[in-house]
């Protein structure tokens, strides 16, 4: 036998081994594909598909530094309203840092989009924004400390019909003032509550709104069974809008309104003014004097009968704009307010505001406790961070 005889004996061997074990070999199963996380855009840019579901998720939210002073009101970590300063006793920066986590779900369904909205609030500052109970805390407003933890929106939307919690439609349907921190120096609204609420679009620009509403506050949640009530119709168009809604406050069986015209005089000039009028019959006695509820409803949150806000914006250039509003209202409360808002980078936004508060009423204890007034003419100032995403 020679060599090369060996060789392909060797060879033929090797094979006829190699078939035989392969017949015994381990069938190993193939992985599972892996389920990325896919885009949704359907709804809007940042919403992504939960994977194994249809339902479209969004997270968002921001980060927020403000610092404070002067006596035009200060930082009040869950209220639109400026919480009190008692500068005699600490004459210094009123500060708060917040967090704001936001979340929003869509899905359709055959009886229409299926819409969640969530965002909740924490706040660390010198505030404590208790403007009810303002004497017994200014000892320790300018202290530092964690303040509120707030879910301020928890709502779920089928159709038009929306239920839990959310600003009242007489502030979310025809608007919240002006592009200013300070928008309430004047107050117009601005309160949360559980609502039932029913939104109809009946194209061409028009569109209503029908909410029954729970209330909050010690002078605003109902304590029957009868729930406060607010309407709304808007007419919107290129050139802009105009909105009118209409509330009932079971409590105080008092009734108020709002009308508001927006305009577009351009693409870098927006302007708005809104008109309030309220009764008090059951808010203030035979003389006008504010009784009660401080002459203040849940709805009507000015002073007197009738209120006035107006103001605009004006874009500079893609990053720079200028904010302004004016308020006034019964009880000859004057409130000015401007800013400046510049975006550093996308998502990153300073803005260094001025406000002027002249309190028509001061020397009203009552009065003077809910508007937070420190002292007839009030000038602060406010400079914000604030990184959105």
């Amino acid at each position: 036998m020679n060599i090369k005889s060996l060789l392909l004996g060797s060879a033929a061997a090797l094979v006829a081994v190699s078939g035989a074990r392969a017949a015994d070999a381990v069938v190993v199963a193939e992985p599972e594909p892996a389920e990325y996380v896919k885009i949704c855009d359907v709804y809007g840019a940042g919403y992504f598909y939960i994977p194994g579901t249809e339902t479209c998720l969004r997270i968002g939210g921001y980060v927020r530094y403000d610092i404070g002073g002067g006596d035009a009101g200060s930082l009040d970590g869950v209220n639109h309203v400026p919480d009190h300063q008692d500068d005699d006793t600490h004459s210094t920066y009123y500060k708060n840092a917040r967090f704001t986590l936001k979340t929003w779900t869509g899905q359709e369904t055959e009886l229409g989009i299926l819409k969640t909205y969530t965002e909740t609030r924490f706040n660390f500052g010198n505030s404590s924004g208790d403007y009810l109970n303002q004497a017994a805390s200014n000892a320790n407003d300018w202290q530092g400390r964690n303040k509120s933890l707030s879910l301020r929106y928890a709502w779920i939307q089928l159709g038009g019909l929306r239920v839990g919690k959310d600003d009242t439609a007489f502030d979310t349907f025809i608007g919240y003032a002006g592009s200013v921190i300070q928008d309430t120096l004047v107050p117009y609204g601005g309160q949360e509550s559980n609502v039932v609420q029913y939104y109809f679009d009946a194209g061409n620009g028009f569109s209503a709104v029908v909410s029954l509403e729970e209330g909050a506050g010690a002078v605003g949640t109902i304590d029957s069974y009868v729930p406060h009530v607010v309407g709304g119709l808007k007419y919107k168009a290129d050139w802009g809008a105009v909105t009118g809604v209409v509330a009932y406050d079971s409590n105080y069986e008092e009734v108020a309104g709002k009308v508001r015209f927006d305009v577009n005089v351009s693409k870098e000039l927006s302007l708005f003014i809104i008109g309030g009028y309220g009764t008090d019959d059951n808010l203030t006695d035979d003389a006008g004097n504010a009784i009660d509820a401080h002459g203040r409803g849940f709805y009507k949150q000015w002073g007197g009968n009738w209120a006035i806000w107006g103001g605009g914006t004006y874009k500079f250039n893609e990053k720079t704009a200028f904010n302004a509003q004016v308020s006034y209202d019964d009880w000859k409360n004057l409130g000015i307010a401007a800013n400046v808002a510049y975006t550093v980078v996308p998502g990153f936004t300073v803005t260094a505001e001025v406000d002027y508060l002249n309190a028509g009423k001061f020397g009203d204890a009552d009065f003077n406790n809910w508007t937070k007034a420190t002292k007839k003419s009030n000038v602060g100032g406010i400079l914000r961070f604030q990184r959105s995403f």
